[in-house]
């Protein structure tokens, strides 16, 4: 191991303050000094207190290899192998000089390498091109090998261009002749690249060295923190989503609750984006376009249409695409805030019970300068709820990313009579202990939590300490996303200022500085919360959750807090529960779709092949379209469900009358407003439940199962007699 150049920096965790040593600088650019900030932040301010050393800067220099050429394209092994041997080691001390060269370097020879590939492209676009009857196609080159050199460079490129053109031929959305179009893309391609100027190369050789310690740790550009200030705002126009770009597409990464795009339905987590078109104009590619320009097309004005032409997240064939109209909106905090459902329905023997939801999208805290809190909010429908005598309450934190720590702890405090909630530890070793702030409980009947592998961060505390507690139920996907890390954002012109640079343009640091725990002792990071009875759903699988990133910081524990279980937890019912719920599984048709779906889904990803053969590609869109036209049929054909759904909302709280959103026949009358064709663009996921503000939800089973749950845990716990249930909580309005 050979020396390295330092300079100290402490960063206290609790404090976010800093102190540089007071050593002499040769004065630099700031993009040199801006790389010597980050590199000493990470180091002396990151979870792990990581130093910047040869271990390091391997993963470093693979990591931004991997962010320019993310599906191992255009570099070759023998271009990696001269690349790890010039800065494998030393890429490390370079950042801590504050020499970027290794980064333009770098970035020239990717450069360079687009151009020579595009030209390749082209030649072949101007020609037939072979391939064999039974070829096939990785679907995805994350986790491939670099090709050895340009002889298997060339002939991955060469089955890689034959399926871009057999997707647009199979396309039933077709924008322009394919060959036209995959040049176009590539062009695009090799402009953006081209486009990229210093400032932005150093942008994304610094996010790799931050995301070389973990995944959720990032460096952020002024613009970067602009864009990130208005989404914590919520206030721009727009559809309400977050894009990621992957693979050359903009991919749905999340979407905002109550924005246009989750209220108005169709586009879901994980869709790519191919195609934008504004109003009734043509549709526009967007393959391999940057991401800040797909963004400025999709944005525009309050009540203006965009439509977007997606591959589904769970295509198995990505020829497969779908077309989505959303109408442009402000993202209303309003569609933020928690809000409840009064269920009348009838349990496993006929009897009528009174059931209560409630749907949280975030965990929010002094949204609009209104000291807006969750805890208040869902104290206010808790009350609502009780005055209503429901016999059991759901928690629906399917779709919560998290939000307000302080909030998670505090709703817990709602549930739980006193004790710890959550652990969390620093770099330096020191366990703190957050425990339920109020003595008090308001709300101690039967209780199930719903997750999903969406739920994530301040969700998976509140889920965990009542799951450990004993309080209450988790239902859902096998386990919930999994992050378990707190980030702080440090501004570097704060630690840059005293080495000597003045710039107010020198962008931030996200960093990862702390890790919570349950109370139990395990952490809430890699393996999330697993649920005590699990529903199938498309979206439990491994490929979405903290496991599926790079880099992520590993499980551990800690000693356990002293807490007390609660006296009657659902927990001793776990058997019953159990084998009532998998009983109805095997009989509802629904959950036998999302299976079958689940199982096709694990085959493709595991094969990570396609055939290019033309028949064999139109045979299993046919299949499938078959597939969805039988299913549609099977719904149409059901018996309707006697429910009968309340929505109660912070406004009308205290209102004696309540909206009716669903009775009798309602679904059913919605469904078979759908002709065969249009359920042939949706698949068995698009009755996923997505909860549109106030409209009529959509089929649901996983909502269906939970309440079954519920009911059967009322029935076991011998809950309040239901007989008024069959009483409306309030005259519909």
């Amino acid at each position: 191991m050979k020396p390295k150049f330092r300079l100290s920096l402490a960063v206290p965790v609790v404090l976010l303050t800093s102190v540089m040593a007071a050593q002499p600088l040769l004065a630099k650019s700031d993009l040199d000094q801006v790389a010597v900030s980050v590199g000493r932040l990470l180091e002396e301010g990151h979870y792990t207190h990581q130093p910047l050393n040869d271990e390091v800067s391997k993963k470093f220099l693979r990591t931004y290899l991997e962010i320019l050429d993310f599906s191992h394209l255009f570099f070759t092994q023998q271009d990696v192998d001269a690349l790890t041997a010039k800065y494998g080691t030393s890429i490390d001390d370079d950042v801590l000089l504050g020499n970027l060269k290794p980064a333009f370097e770098i970035y020239d020879l990717y450069q360079k390498r687009v151009d020579e590939r595009v030209a390749k492209v082209k030649e072949l676009l101007n020609q037939p091109i072979d391939v064999k009857p039974d070829a096939t196609v990785e679907l995805s080159r994350q986790k491939a090998p670099w090709p050895k050199d340009t002889a298997e460079a060339d002939s991955m490129w060469q089955t890689r261009i034959a399926n871009e053109l057999l997707q647009e031929k199979l396309s039933e959305h077709p924008i322009e002749p394919g060959p036209q179009l995959v040049a176009r893309r590539y062009d695009r391609l090799m402009r953006n690249v081209h486009e990229e100027d210093q400032p932005e190369q150093v942008k994304l050789f610094l996010s790799a060295l931050a995301q070389t310690y973990d995944p959720h740790s990032e460096y952020l550009s002024k613009a970067d923190l602009k864009n990130f200030s208005i989404n914590m705002g919520l206030s721009l126009v727009g559809i309400g989503a977050m894009l990621r770009s992957e693979d050359g597409y903009a991919k749905i990464e999340s979407l905002v609750v109550g924005g246009p795009a989750q209220k108005q339905g169709g586009i879901k987590v994980g869709d790519r984006i191919t195609a934008v078109a504004q109003g009734a104009a043509e549709f526009a590619d967007v393959r391999d376009m940057r991401l800040d320009q797909v963004v400025e097309m999709i944005r525009g004005k309050k009540g203006t249409k965009v439509r977007l032409l997606v591959i589904p997240a769970d295509a198995t064939d990505p020829s497969k695409r779908k077309t989505i109209e959303i109408v442009r909106d402000e993202i209303k905090l309003k569609d933020q805030e928690a809000r409840a459902d009064i269920i009348l329905k009838k349990d496993h023997n006929g009897q009528p019970v009174k059931l209560g939801w409630i749907t949280l999208p975030s965990f929010y805290a002094d949204m609009d300068k209104r000291q807006k809190s969750t805890t208040k909010d869902v104290l206010a429908l808790l009350k609502r709820l009780k005055k209503e005598n429901v016999a059991g309450l759901v928690v629906d934190l399917r779709r919560n990313g998290g939000g307000s720590l302080e909030e998670a702890i505090a709703l817990t405090g709602l549930f739980l009579k006193s004790g710890p909630v959550v652990q969390t530890k620093g770099s330096n070793g020191n366990i703190v202990v957050s425990s339920d702030p109020d003595p008090g409980i308001a709300y101690s009947g039967p209780l199930v939590v719903l997750t999903s592998r969406q739920s994530a961060s301040a969700s998976e505390i509140f889920a965990a300490a009542l799951q450990d507690y004993g309080r209450a139920l988790v239902v859902g996907d096998k386990n919930t996303f999994g992050k378990g890390t707190v980030q702080t954002i440090l501004e570097i012109g704060r630690f840059a200022s005293l080495l000597g640079s003045r710039s107010q343009e020198d962008g931030a640091l996200k960093l990862t500085i702390q890790k919570f725990y349950r109370v139990a002792g395990g952490s809430t990071q890699l393996h999330g919360v697993a649920a005590d009875i699990v529903l199938p759903s498309l979206t439990d699988l491994p490929e979405y959750g903290e496991g599926a990133l790079k880099n992520f910081l590993p499980y551990d524990e800690v000693p356990k807090a002293k807490y007390t279980k609660w006296s009657d937890s659902p927990q001793i019912y776990m058997d019953e529960l159990k084998r009532r719920s998998e009983g109805r599984l095997k009989e509802n048709p629904e959950f036998r779709f999302v299976m079958e779906d689940m199982e096709r889904m694990r085959r493709k990803i595991d094969e990570n092949r396609i055939s290019l053969n033309e028949e064999t590609r139109r045979a299993e869109m046919n299949e499938d379209k078959l597939r969805k036209e039988e299913r549609l049929k099977d719904r149409l054909a059901r018996q309707d469900q006697d429910t009968r759904v309340y929505r109660l909302t912070l406004d009308t709280v205290d209102k004696p009358n309540l909206q009716l959103i669903m009775y009798p026949g309602k679904i059913a009358a919605a469904d078979k407003k759908m002709s065969p064709e249009a359920a042939s663009d949706s698949d068995s996921d698009d009755f996923d439940g997505s909860d549109n503000g106030n409209k009529e939800p959509s089929l649901d089973p996983t909502r269906d199962e939970a309440l079954n749950i519920l009911g059967d845990l009322v029935d076991l716990t011998q809950g309040p007699k239901t007989a008024s249930a069959a009483t409306a909580p309030a005259h519909p309005e």
